[in-house]
């Protein structure tokens, strides 16, 4: 695909933005009223071209029975809808996420409720609902070791938007005076069944969880927990502080009792460690005068594999190709494809990593320009990624976005072994 294939949805969208922008500014109080109903979103429209690492495992796993490709162009047109209806102390709100993906090899679709649930407020410190909600518990930018009852974020785009589970939660507030200046409790009852929450774990359970809020001496702090059930029981704390108006630091600690984690070697041989893990976050952000922040973060996983046993599991992609090539036989495939689709396939599978990003407002004196640059490292085996950036938020509801996803490392490393061994993405995004 061509630039210029590549460019003209931005070139319309700016077009019809350019028009919006033009028009005169007007002031009215009642727009920042509480309107009965409420309703906006933005339409998206993003250019993908994939670089492929046709000797990383995951590669080879995915493209088992397919033609081999060095590359892949991918369009996706995507919709979001976020709404309210107010009526008394109820309020019932959605979000909404459709999708259209094209590429050389394939085409597919999505409609998905992200969140829909409906909340009373009987008094102002109060709140109970019922729904399906995205909770968003811990204080980390790019990984959240206490987020129990969420699905994980992405770490490459923390701030995209993600699809709740179905609960029934409250919130429940006091103000005081002194010291110890609020405390709020979350309770969540986050049931599984067959139909309902199946991909949070085993059915048959209801999963109490709950999160204790307290805002002491300016430091805010968070002691979160889950009960036995689909998943094992955990608990964690974390806490966020500014040092100074422009100096923040964050941090979180879980402990999952009696974790599962299946580890295979070479040959193949699964086996099933049980224990207590321990996951944490350690992280900073700092604005300049400049107005360049920088955002830092060490994040343990203690559910991840060491470098070694990470590269048991690459052997094992490596041995599985060789029996399929020598014999036709395809044990060896199935194992690690197995694998591949479950806890080595997580996006960071392993144990210890650091993340790093920088940005800065109104690049080259630019309004509205921003550059940033963020990199992530596997800190045992020293792969990385590293993912320059610029967006453009100048036209009125219209975002402008560009990035590069370059990733380095050697055979049997964490991102020497991922699918891509780049990415460029383009979109333009709409808000209405």
């Amino acid at each position: 695909m061509n630039c210029l294939q590549r460019l003209w949805p931005l070139v319309l969208l700016l077009s019809v933005a350019g028009a919006g922008a033009a028009e005169e500014f007007s002031f009215d109080a009642s727009e920042f009223e509480k309107k009965p109903f409420e309703i906006g979103g933005y339409l998206q429209l993003k250019q993908e071209s994939f670089a492929f690492n046709r000797d990383g495992a995951f590669y080879r796993l995915n493209s088992v029975n397919q033609p081999q490709r060095d590359n892949l162009d991918r369009t996706t047109g995507t919709m979001e809808l976020t709404g309210k209806l107010r009526g008394g102390i109820g309020t019932f709100d959605f979000h909404t996420h459709s999708d259209l993906q094209r590429d050389q090899l394939a085409h597919d679709h999505n409609n998905i409720l992200y969140e829909g649930a409906y909340s009373i407020r009987p008094d102002p410190g109060l709140t109970l609902e019922a729904g399906k909600r995205t909770l968003r518990w811990g204080k980390g930018y790019a990984w959240n070791p206490i987020g129990f009852v969420e699905r994980p974020k992405d770490p490459n785009d923390p701030e995209l938007s993600r699809e709740g589970l179905v609960m029934a939660n409250g919130d429940l507030i006091f103000n005081r005076e002194g010291p110890l200046q609020t405390i709020a409790f979350t309770p969540v009852l986050l049931p599984v069944g067959n139909d309902v929450n199946s991909e949070f774990g085993a059915a048959g359970h209801l999963n109490p969880a709950a999160k204790l809020y307290l805002l002491y001496r300016d430091t805010d702090i968070d002691f979160a927990w889950q009960g036995k059930g689909s998943r094992p029981g955990r608990f964690g704390m974390d806490f966020s502080r500014n040092i100074t108006s422009n100096f923040e630091i964050h941090g979180e600690w879980a402990r999952i009792q009696q974790f599962a984690r299946p580890v295979t070697d070479a040959t193949g041989r699964v086996t099933t460690e049980v224990g207590n893990a321990t996951s944490y976050l350690l992280g900073l952000r700092y604005l300049t005068e400049k107005d360049t922040t920088y955002i830092a973060e060490y994040y343990r996983n203690g559910t991840g594999y060491s470098d070694r046993e990470t590269r048991e599991f690459h052997q094992l992609v490596d041995a599985a190709f060789t029996q399929l090539q020598q014999t036709g036989g395809g044990v060896l495939l199935q194992k690690a494809l197995s694998l591949s689709q479950g806890s080595y396939g997580r996006p960071n599978p392993g144990r210890d990593y650091l993340y790093f990003r920088a940005q800065q407002k109104d690049a080259l004196d630019i309004v509205y320009f921003q550059a940033a640059i963020t990199a992530m490292m596997n800190v045992q085996d020293r792969s990385y990624q590293v993912t320059p950036e610029l967006s453009y938020t100048g036209v009125k509801n219209l975002d402008l976005r560009m990035r590069l996803f370059l990733l380095q490392g050697g055979a049997g490393t964490d991102f020497g072994e991922k699918q891509n061994s780049s990415k460029f993405e383009l979109y333009a995004r709409y808000y209405f």
